[in-house]
């Protein structure tokens, strides 16, 4: 059995095919040859919140199996946080062009996945391995939980069926949740940078050099 071919990666790849799904049917425009739905608009963004909790969810499924059945691989290692990284990449990028989340937060959270995944590659470049912290996890679930309230705190079934209170509670909750994603994203990263001082103040061992 090939690295794509066991049950872990397929759902990985799974996860990877349904964030298009997930971006169309967030940012997608009603047909204009169909008459318009009024139902649709209303229930797009929930839908949209059920996908992407859906998509992260699998998160703990595939890597479930790839330990079970004693199937961690090469490509596992490289496309599961590859495959966390696009979902909530492209669901900070369609709530900016939304306008529903300020551009600042979204550059703030990409941008530190990029530079812990640049100082993990330069880690394994000198044969290190720095392991996932405990910050890092509890950030990405807050960000999951941030970024499904966001998608539907402005939907009109919001206010108009859980009231204007609840509506005001889910806004509140949703900034609140948001602020400690953004916290620990910050303490997450820096975490990173301390446990690879060694790799970042050198020596280095020249392996990127070779060939």
């Amino acid at each position: 059995m090939t690295d794509i071919n066991n049950a872990a990666n397929r759902v990985t790849l799974a996860r990877i095919l349904l964030i298009p799904v997930f971006l169309v049917v967030l940012l997608g425009e009603w047909p204009q040859f169909i008459p318009p739905s009024e139902f649709w608009g209303a229930a797009k963004p929930w839908i949209a919140a059920a996908i992407f909790a859906l998509v992260a969810a699998t998160d703990a499924v595939d890597g479930y199996l790839a330990r079970s059945r004693n199937e961690v691989t090469t490509f596992g290692k490289f496309i599961d946080p590859l495959a966390d990284k696009l979902l909530v990449t492209a669901a900070l990028v369609a709530l900016v062009d939304l306008d529903r989340l300020p551009s600042w937060i979204a550059l703030v959270i990409i941008s530190r996945e990029l530079i812990v995944s640049g100082l993990r590659m330069v880690a394994v470049a000198e044969g290190k391995v720095i392991a996932a912290s405990s910050y890092g996890k509890v950030k990405t679930i807050l960000q999951i939980i941030a970024i499904v309230a966001f998608i539907v705190k402005d939907s009109p079934v919001t206010s108009q069926v859980a009231g204007s209170a609840a509506a005001s509670a889910l806004a509140w909750g949703s900034w609140l949740v948001m602020t400690a994603a953004i916290l620990l994203t910050i303490v997450s990263m820096v975490d990173y940078f301390y446990h690879a001082r060694d790799i970042i103040t050198g020596p280095w061992s020249g392996k990127r050099d070779a060939g």
